[in-house]
């Protein structure tokens, strides 16, 4: 079956979340005065432990708004709370991390292999994003990094009140194209959020494992750069062979 268009996670997979967070959030503790010195000021913290508490806080508060537990908004605030161990107002936990998003959006980048790769599939194939974040944030990060014009639809989980790996985020994103499932390719970095849910909801799934984990869930193609997809997309092998997830 031809595949027509691919569907794009953000964060991990176009967008290096993970190094401007953390280079984003080094900085912004450094301005807020929250990092230990030389001297090893009592009550702070070195950067490599509160990058480390960063992200497992960030983890645990995303974790809650997938589950609806949360809005989107609330588990920015309650991320900051958290990690100051305060009982801030929402307006004092907003200006925090308004604060850091300054930092953090200075430090935006795409992965190196992304422009190349949609270049390379912008004669073939149509493309959208589907992410499990806000369409605010995520529109805003695509036209700040210049590649929202690529893109014909733009999901976010916030909107759709639905969030991957549930079949109905990807099917929602192949309804927006007008496509049938079989027809689209899902791309993203997470083995079971995007890799499994995507195989699940009937796409072809393709797990971008930027830095060789070597392990996840049948039911899709595992790749190790984007350099790697248009082969992929050429030879949708779902019917009949086997698996290139291992």
């Amino acid at each position: 079956m031809t595949i027509r268009a691919v569907v794009w996670d953000v964060d991990d997979t176009l967008f290096d979340y993970t190094s401007a967070d953390r280079e984003g959030m080094r900085a912004h503790l450094a301005a807020e005065g929250l990092l230990a010195g030389e001297g090893g000021e009592e009550g702070k913290e070195g950067v490599a432990a509160a990058l480390v508490r960063w992200r497992a806080i960030t983890d645990a508060q995303w974790a809650r708004f997938s589950a609806g537990e949360v809005t989107f908004e609330g588990q920015r605030l309650d991320r900051v709370r958290v990690f100051l161990g305060e009982e801030l107002t929402d307006e004092e936990a907003d200006a925090w991390f308004r604060r850091y998003r300054a930092h953090y959006e200075a430090a935006w980048t795409l992965f190196p292999d992304v422009l190349p790769a949609l270049d390379a599939l912008a004669a073939g194939y149509r493309h959208a994003v589907l992410s499990n974040s806000s369409l605010r944030v995520q529109d805003h990060k695509l036209r700040t990094l210049g590649v929202h014009d690529r893109f014909e639809a733009v999901l976010c989980a916030a909107e759709l009140g639905v969030s991957k790996p549930a079949a109905g985020a990807f099917l929602a994103a192949c309804e927006a194209l007008d496509l049938a499932p079989h027809q689209v390719a899902y791309v993203g970095d997470h083995p079971e959020i995007d890799g499994r849910g995507a195989a699940d909801a009937g796409l072809l799934s393709v797990w971008l494992d930027r830095y060789g984990t070597g392990s996840a869930p049948s039911g899709g193609h595992r790749i190790g750069s984007l350099a790697e997809l248009p082969a992929i997309l050429h030879a949708d092998t779902r019917f009949g062979a086997p698996s290139t997830f291992r």
